[in-house]
């Protein structure tokens, strides 16, 4: 092998088996919809078994460049996304960084989170032939700018 470090190469096997697949998904609630008793709005659906590289090879970085890792820390991949319009991410990529909006149920339109807006996000690993295993729901509430 040469001295220059060679290019990254997809494994097969580490994309069959080496991916988790954490599907997540992330919600939108209007105060609109809260008064009204409206479900909430899937926005996307992704899973982490898409993401360019894996957990796994994330980590490798991590640590080849320097970065001391210890059990219990955390970490952050980044947005998840998919390929299609319904496994975006993000509302800023769903709106297309607000030049697209969308519509909510009940006639609402988005471009942007606004005060009252309740944002849910869940996951959970799936994988043929188990039980899925969930994490539970990480909400947030949008609340109005504090006056200065």
């Amino acid at each position: 092998m040469s001295a220059h470090a060679s290019p990254v190469r997809w494994n097969v096997d580490d994309r069959a088996r080496g991916a988790l697949d954490i599907v997540l998904e992330t919600h939108l609630v209007t105060a609109r919809m809260m008064e009204r008793g409206v479900a909430p709005a899937r926005l996307g659906r992704a899973s982490t078994r898409e993401l360019y590289w894996s957990v796994g090879q994330m980590l490798a970085h991590l640590t080849s460049n320097g970065c001391c890792i210890e059990p219990g820390d955390l970490y952050g991949s980044g947005t998840v996304s998919g390929d299609g319009d319904d496994a975006l991410g993000s509302l800023l990529e769903i709106t297309r960084a607000g030049q697209k909006s969308i519509a909510i149920p009940g006639g609402e339109q988005r471009t942007f989170l606004e005060d009252g807006d309740q944002v849910i996000m869940t996951g959970r690993c799936v994988r043929d032939g188990f039980v899925p295993i969930g994490f539970g729901s990480c909400v947030g509430l949008i609340d109005p700018a504090r006056p200065d």
